[in-house]
């Protein structure tokens, strides 16, 4: 049977799909399993056993400069075709719009139909493998840092050997789920010891950036303020590099989002801060990793204290 997983979206929900092809890679070992996905998110694929093939497309915001739509949309038609050549006897959908994907290479069947709450994304992933007569036992996420890019991330995070290493990941897509540069300052400040470091991590570029606005100018005022505090910069520009040199962390303190995803995949204990929202707690919490989710009284993220976040590093260590 050849079998087709479309995850088109983010980066956490791939990661949250991991273990649904680990499931389906159980129950058919001798299946072909491929997996659709985007360019944004495909590093989350590297080194996974439990697929055959991974098909990246391209969305056309993300095209390089002098490149036309046109041209974007003519090399995705070329990889749908590519395909449908194979003969897709079932595409699993786990994302929205996937199903389109779906039809135009030509599955013999779809399954589409992911529930909703109040289940993790995890599980609700899973259930799609339900109509396939599958009962699944989900396992931890999965991920594989590539040796190379570990060997190459290694230097940068070198002068904070034989220290404990939080990650500390200032970024977040959506304004409700960003904590103030203000308070990760005090946060590193109140932290900082002999026996603790930070890696510090943020999404590069600058904040007005029209395709991948980042966090250069934030991250200077943090770096600023705790460079003396065993705050070191860890920049990457490609998410190969994020998951390698997060695995050469033990603890990670940031927003619900795709980093808190990789983070948990790779079993660091998670400081994860969360909008008040039980929706969100439920379906996103950090799969299978010793966490500890915060929330404000409020709504946004950036009215968690200081105080919630240090507790949760100081517990996550056992001191």
């Amino acid at each position: 049977m050849n079998i087709l997983v479309i995850r088109r979206d983010n980066i956490g929900d791939l990661v949250c799909t991991t273990p649904m092809l680990a499931a389906l890679r159980k129950a058919m070992p001798n299946a072909w399993i491929g997996v659709l996905v985007n360019q944004y998110n495909v590093a989350v694929m590297r080194g996974n056993p439990d697929v055959n093939d991974v098909f990246a497309y391209r969305k056309a915001k993300h095209r390089g400069p002098g490149e036309s739509k046109l041209a974007i949309w003519l090399e995705t038609a070329g990889l749908l075709w590519k395909l449908r050549r194979k003969g897709i006897d079932v595409a699993i959908v786990a994302s929205p719009g996937g199903d389109r994907y779906a039809r135009l290479v030509g599955a013999r069947r779809i399954i589409a139909d992911k529930p909703g709450a109040p289940f993790h994304e995890v599980e609700a992933v899973g259930k799609l493998l339900v109509p396939l007569g599958i009962e699944p036992e989900l396992g931890a996420l999965q991920l594989t840092p590539l040796p190379e890019v570990v060997a190459a991330m290694r230097p940068k995070l070198a002068e904070l050997s034989g220290r404990k290493i939080w990650a500390i990941h200032l970024s977040a897509r959506e304004k409700s789920r960003r904590w103030p540069a203000e308070k990760y300052i005090e946060l590193i400040e109140r932290l900082a010891s002999p026996e603790r470091g930070f890696a510090l991590f943020w999404s590069p570029g600058p904040a007005d950036h029209p395709a991948h606005p980042g966090d250069d100018e934030k991250a200077a005022l943090v770096l600023a303020a705790c460079r003396d505090k065993g705050a070191v910069p860890v920049v990457t520009e490609r998410l190969e590099e994020l998951i390698a040199a997060l695995s050469l962390c033990d603890g990670f303190v940031g927003a619900d989002g795709g980093a808190m995803h990789l983070a948990a995949a790779l079993n660091l204990k998670t400081a994860a801060l969360f909008e008040n929202s039980e929706a969100k707690r439920t379906r996103w919490y950090p799969w299978g990793a010793r966490h500890v989710l915060l929330q404000p009284t409020t709504f946004a993220v950036a009215d968690i204290s200081v105080d919630q976040v240090e507790a949760a590093v100081r517990e996550l260590e056992g001191t």
